[in-house]
């Protein structure tokens, strides 16, 4: 029962050291990356993002896993998102798959129940995304679009013009 609270010195000299490590190389690697590993997250991101994080906790707490062994498998880890993203960048189909496409929730005051229901998205979410953006009516946003990272962009009214911001979202009439 001892063991419950407390293992001993070396166990807790061990998760000092391979913790600091552990870190400075992921802060190393992530920094060599680039900032598209940090930036705002669409699913692909967040499912490395928690694997990152899952496979740090497994490096400090777990004593059959060596520092190097870690600081490779982060490394995979960061390296297969590097080429991932590399790929989404150059490849259409790469990044359809990974990152999906943006969806009309509504579009010149009228909800598009079939995109609503698609996104397992509610009226009432789009109402609050249309007043968080100032607006008093649903009649004053040109259109709400559910973004590839799972946030609501409300575009309000005016001339779209040929330089529309809506121009390649998907639900588009």
């Amino acid at each position: 029962m001892d063991m419950v609270f407390y293992s001993g010195w070396e166990s807790l000299l061990r998760t000092l050291i391979v913790g600091v490590l552990a870190y400075a190389v992921l802060i190393v690697f992530l920094r060599i990356s680039g900032n598209r590993t940090l930036s705002k997250m669409n699913a692909f991101d967040l499912i490395v993002t928690v694997a990152l994080g899952s496979t740090l906790a497994t490096v400090l707490l777990s004593k059959d896993i060596a520092l190097a062994e870690g600081a490779l498998a982060l490394a995979l880890l960061i390296s297969l998102q590097f080429v991932i993203t590399w790929l989404s960048v150059r490849v259409s189909w790469v990044k359809r798959l990974v990152t999906g496409e943006p969806l009309m929730l509504l579009y010149q005051g009228e909800f598009l129940t079939t995109s609503l229901r698609k996104a397992r998205v509610t009226k009432d979410e789009v109402r609050s995304a249309v007043r968080s953006s100032g607006l008093a009516s649903l009649e004053a946003a040109q259109a709400v679009v559910l973004e590839t990272d799972g946030s609501l962009s409300v575009v309000k009214r005016e001339d779209e013009g040929t330089g529309s911001s809506l121009n390649g979202v998907r639900g588009l009439r």
